[in-house]
């Protein structure tokens, strides 16, 4: 049977960090990718936060195919025929070390797969990991069809559903309580276009983050500028969606029917379609990280943050790759590979920003479950702000008094009061 140092299965942002970063330590790495190439089985949509990427790859921006640096971020929520928004941009974040870049996985996966090879890694692609060679709980390797490969570590990156390590019955179902849909369209825009209607320039972008006008169904949307094309996708979700008896593409029809919607993706031409689970995230949801033999990495893992305002999933899985290369490094040099030693890497990723990042904002998930806020809310917002900036003949009334008039039976002031401190301890305080 051939052997390796350790085996990758995965050619995303963790399993090409995880096998550049091991590969570059010396080590015999194999990447094995079930996709023809790598990307070609993502669906993000998608926005890559470049501090932390430039840890480990310093400047990539510089080779990488990134798409547009981002500049203006929008929060905005939807009502059924109005829309309200929090507007942020910045001048500072066209400049190195940027915010964050929208990027294309079909383009820069490759490319980061690309920096695992030029450090001595073998990538695979086309080949389905089958299973992992367990023995007394102990994993050896990995079976591709009729081919039997050992290693010392094996590198579990495989995505979001991560099936081998059910399989070997090293982790529980999920639940579907705990999992979106993620479905995204790829829309081509000219380049021209997107610059006037976004106001930007040929080098940045603009990211917006939607909340409402989903059929009431929890979850939000997206739409990120890339060079050429627009990003555009709906995260809602699987058990709502599944009791509400929509089709997912019906939700995201009736989302792009959105009066502000329709007018961004206007005279554009749908590419691409696609549709993939994704986990909520957050520090309580993660997976066990490591066995005896093994260690997990990136969404097999359920590393993503989701704090409303950002969805961070690529930046936390390098990241996440890059502790647990560091952990694999220091069992090889004790040559133990046992969960004892490989504990190590959950040690390394409390010690991060990235889980930093889960203790702050996890007041957040809670706000995910509530259905208000992605129905009530938005209609509300609406409602007072087109009060507001709309004199009419009648008496004009403040936003506190068209704000109790709206909310009559759509939601009790005590929800309101509870609601207000839950997104407070949530995003603000």
């Amino acid at each position: 049977m051939e052997k390796f140092d350790v085996i990758v299965v995965g050619a995303g942002p963790a399993g090409s960090t995880a096998g550049y970063l091991l590969a570059q330590a010396g080590l015999n790495v194999l990447i094995v990718e079930r996709g023809q190439t790598p990307g070609s089985k993502n669906v993000s949509g998608g926005l890559i936060y470049s501090k932390l990427a430039a840890q480990i790859f310093p400047e990539f921006w510089n080779s990488a195919p990134v798409e547009r640096a981002i500049t203006n971020h929008q929060l905005t929520m939807l009502s059924e025929n109005a829309s309200v928004g929090l507007d942020f941009r910045s001048q500072e974040a066209a400049q190195p070390p940027y915010n964050a870049f929208s990027v294309l996985r079909a383009r820069f996966d490759p490319w980061l797969a690309k920096q695992a090879e030029d450090a001595g890694a073998a990538l695979i692609t086309g080949v389905t990991v089958d299973s992992l060679l367990v023995e007394n709980g102990r994993v050896l390797g990995i079976q591709a069809g009729p081919d039997l490969i050992g290693a010392d570590v094996v590198v579990v990156a495989e995505g979001t559903r991560s099936l081998l390590l059910k399989l070997a019955g090293l982790r529980e179902e999920f639940h579907p309580h705990d999992v979106s849909l993620g479905v995204k369209e790829i829309i081509a825009l000219p380049e021209k276009t997107i610059e006037e209607r976004f106001q930007c320039t040929s080098d940045t972008g603009m990211a917006y983050t939607f909340v409402g006008h989903t059929c009431g169904i929890e979850g939000g949307g997206f739409l990120y500028t890339n060079k050429a094309s627009l990003s555009l996708g709906i995260v809602v979700k699987i058990d709502a969606l599944y009791q509400s008896k929509r089709q997912p593409h019906q939700v995201l029809d009736e989302f792009k029917s959105h009066p502000l919607v329709a007018r961004l993706i206007d005279g554009g031409e749908v590419v691409e379609y696609s549709a993939q689970t994704v986990h909520r995230g957050g520090f309580h949801l993660m997976s066990k990280l490591y066995g005896d033999g093994y260690v997990v990495a990136g969404s097999a893992a359920r590393l993503l943050l989701n704090n409303i305002m950002t969805l961070r999933g690529m930046d936390f899985a390098m990241i996440s790759a890059a502790e647990a290369a560091r952990a694999i490094l220091a069992a090889r040099e004790q040559q133990n590979y046992s969960a004892t030693a490989l504990a190590a890497y959950e040690t390394n990723l409390k010690q991060t920003s990235i889980y930093q990042d889960w203790q702050t904002f996890k007041a957040t998930y809670p706000l995910l479950e509530n259905k208000r806020l992605f129905e009530v809310y938005p209609e509300l917002a609406c409602k007072v702000m087109e009060n507001l900036f709309s004199p009419t003949t009648q008496p004009g009334s403040k936003a506190l008094a068209v704000l109790r008039e709206e909310m009559k039976g759509k939601v009790s002031m005590v929800d309101l009061v509870k609601d207000v401190y839950q997104i407070s301890r949530g995003v603000v305080l």
